[in-house]
């Protein structure tokens, strides 16, 4: 086995390890920190009103969970088309380059 593919596959085991970790070790419940914040607030200050509040609150956990992730997938895409775009700018720059160098060096 090449030394690559080996690295390769200890980085994936060393990654799903510590995905699964939390899950296996940790007792309790996993909550947002939104209400984690509000908690706390209340708890230093009990007098004090929010003063903000959503304009849509959907329908259940499931559906936030869903938009979080949308909003999370088009965010990356968006960044990797960006980095892939500048990659191929520079691709095609330096290919251009290159290919005017052999015709000056002819």
């Amino acid at each position: 086995m090449k030394k690559r593919t080996r690295t390769n596959i200890i980085l994936l085991i060393c990654v799903i390890l510590l995905v699964l970790s939390p899950f296996i070790f940790v007792k309790g419940e996993y909550g947002g920190s939104d209400d984690q914040g509000t908690e706390q607030i209340k708890k230093y200050d009990p007098g004090y009103k929010v003063w903000a509040h959503p304009v849509w609150t959907p329908p259940s956990g499931e559906i936030e969970s869903l938009l979080f992730t949308v909003q999370g997938s088009l965010g990356t895409g968006l960044i990797c088309y960006f980095i892939g775009v500048a990659h191929g700018k520079k691709k095609a720059h330096s290919s251009t380059e290159s290919k005017k160098d052999q015709v000056i060096n002819k």
